[in-house]
């Protein structure tokens, strides 16, 4: 049989870790230079952590994993027969793997709460998985990479993760527009239309406003039990265009009535006010009335991060503010706020945009090439003193090939510089350095070398 791999999943090239890492690596210096420390969680967690934090849709989408050994050891048939899924898979496994990294680090923050300085401040770099629909742009398993801030209330945490966002995607060379609400605001209007006991419907259905459009919302909502009614005063929300000043006036007059709609209204002013007194960001900063963001643990500031450029229109990054994820694991009143880039998917629009820089293509910077194993000898004491000096080097192992396959190798790789050793360079001490770039060919010694390319 054909060996393959699950649908939604993929094997990765050495060409695409080595840009992957690019993304990665781009993404983990931001992070630190605003003081945010590394953690990492298990794979899995157990199921109890995960289920009921991602509403309805996102609880189906958890991957379980059945117990070890038997796990129908104990259930007789009828069980089987008769047991709902839920009832069934509690029964058969105890452990799932993870969703997100928001929850994980609420679990980690409630465990391991009296090592942590607060406010804390943590990022995470690590794969997580979905049983969602494989197309375009959408894995079950991907990579999230997270900064959070937690115990603390402070609207300034949201102001910095903007800032951050900016200098990811502006160190990455990708124009995005960053999409800016509040899930106050999405309170205060299912309030203003009657509907508050409906605000986790309404969300998730704005959430697909972009994907199935106001008929597919409408409908979605309609089969959710919102009134025609309701469903009336929401629809000048939703197609409502303008400035953020003008967006902002007419919440100030819809949420007139709602207290809370009109402190998410507050809170929103003061993010944009205070990011327009910062230096210019490369990106462009939306009000979005209409962005909604499926999670259920979101009560505040939310964000979603566009690519403005190429084909591809998913989100690449989002987040928000939560008021008390932590107070599901026993540590109630403890606010935070976080971002999650989508590597996976900054990476297929790099890729479609062509902004990888071509510096990224090649790990190794110098290969020797040598004419036979007398000169190959001769090299390798060469080879340990470039590497020594921090050059990513490698010589070709059979020194017996011939010259033009050796350079091919070169090509193939990408390695933008060649060291070429015969007999005339082990005489003289001085080296061949070809840039197989320009094809520039110029004989140096093996410190000056070093020197060129340091």
């Amino acid at each position: 049989m054909k060996p393959s791999i699950p649908k939604g999943t993929r094997d990765f090239s050495p060409q695409e870790m080595v840009r992957r890492n690019y993304i990665f690596d781009s993404i983990r210096q931001v992070f630190q230079r605003y003081g945010f420390l590394p953690i990492e969680t298990p794979a899995m967690e157990n199921m109890e952590t995960l289920m009921g934090k991602y509403g309805e849709e996102g609880d189906r989408l958890i991957f379980k994993i059945l117990n070890s050994g038997d796990f129908l050891n104990g259930i007789d048939s009828n069980e089987l027969l008769n047991a709902n899924n839920k009832q069934l898979t509690s029964k058969i496994s105890e452990k799932a793997l993870r969703y997100d990294l928001t929850v994980p680090f609420a679990r980690y923050v409630v465990q391991h709460q009296n090592e942590i300085t607060f406010p804390f401040k943590r990022f995470q770099i690590q794969p997580v998985w979905r049983a969602d629909r494989p197309q375009k742009g959408r894995y079950r398993e991907f990579y999230q990479c997270d900064a959070d801030v937690i115990g603390s209330n402070s609207l300034v945490n949201e102001v910095e993760l903007v800032q951050l966002i900016d200098d990811v995607f502006s160190r990455l060379q990708l124009p995005v527009i960053i999409k800016i609400n509040n899930r106050k605001i999405l309170s205060g209007i299912a309030e203003v239309i009657g509907e508050a006991d409906k605000i986790i419907d309404i969300t998730v259905a704005i959430d697909k406003l972009d994907k199935i459009g106001v008929d597919g919302v409408n409908k979605e909502l309609t089969e959710k039990g919102v009134g025609a009614e309701a469903l009336a005063k929401l629809q000048p929300l939703i197609h409502f265009n303008g400035t953020t000043i003008d967006k902002l006036n007419f919440l100030k007059v819809l949420l007139r009535s709602s207290e809370t709609g009109l402190k998410g209204i507050k809170e929103v002013e003061y993010l944009f006010t205070t990011i327009a007194q910062l230096s210019s960001l490369s990106a462009i900063i939306e009000l979005d009335i209409t962005l909604a963001r499926g999670l259920n643990y979101y009560t505040g500031a939310i964000f979603e991060v566009k690519a403005n450029a190429g084909s591809l229109s998913s989100s690449i990054c989002g987040g928000g503010r939560y008021d008390d994820l932590t107070g599901i694991f026993g540590l109630p009143n403890v606010s935070g706020v976080g971002i999650s880039f989508g590597a996976d998917r900054i990476y297929d629009v790099l890729h479609e945009m062509n902004l990888f820089p071509e510096s990224v293509a090649a790990s190794t910077k110098l290969l020797f090439v040598c004419f036979g194993e007398p000169e190959q000898n001769f090299g390798l004491p060469l080879l340990a003193k470039v590497r020594k000096a921090g050059i990513n080097a490698e010589i070709y192992p059979d020194a017996k090939a011939k010259m033009k396959k050796q350079m091919s190798y070169a090509d193939d790789k990408k390695i933008p510089f060649v060291v070429i050793i015969g007999s005339d360079e082990m005489n003289s001490g001085l080296l061949s350095l070809k840039n197989m770039t320009t094809g520039e060919q110029s004989k140096l010694e093996i410190d000056k070398i070093i020197e060129n390319l340091i």
